[in-house]
């Protein structure tokens, strides 16, 4: 693997692209549409996002600011809609992940009022 600072050459003349934004987690929630909890709970495996498409900002707090590129909100997206295709869909995602019951009901209660 090879590794280079963004905006240098890499490989055969290929330049690696530089991120120039990001969103709040908080915000993608929004922008997809999704239970913030659930966003929370699928970003806190990072193995779920590509790699460096998840970002964590130091904002002086011991837990900072967790934030996506354009790319991780498709990841995003696209795993969602993958597990609800899943025989039991979120409620069994949500159950393999060890979640608290009352967050799974939570959750639930807002993929049925979609």
């Amino acid at each position: 693997m090879e590794l280079a600072e963004a905006g240098t050459q890499i490989g055969r003349g290929g330049m690696m692209a530089q991120v120039t934004h990001v969103h709040t987690i908080d915000e993608v929630a929004k922008r997809i549409g999704e239970n913030l909890e659930l966003v929370e709970i699928v970003s806190a495996n990072s193995d779920n996002i590509d790699y460096g498409e998840m970002i964590w900002v130091d904002d002086g707090t011991e837990e900072g600011i967790k934030t996506f590129t354009d790319r991780g909100i498709e990841c995003i997206q696209e795993l969602l809609a993958d597990i609800r295709t899943w025989e039991g869909g979120i409620r069994e995602f949500l159950r393999d992940e060890q979640c608290d019951p009352k967050v799974i009901e939570s959750i639930m209660a807002d993929e049925k009022n979609c």
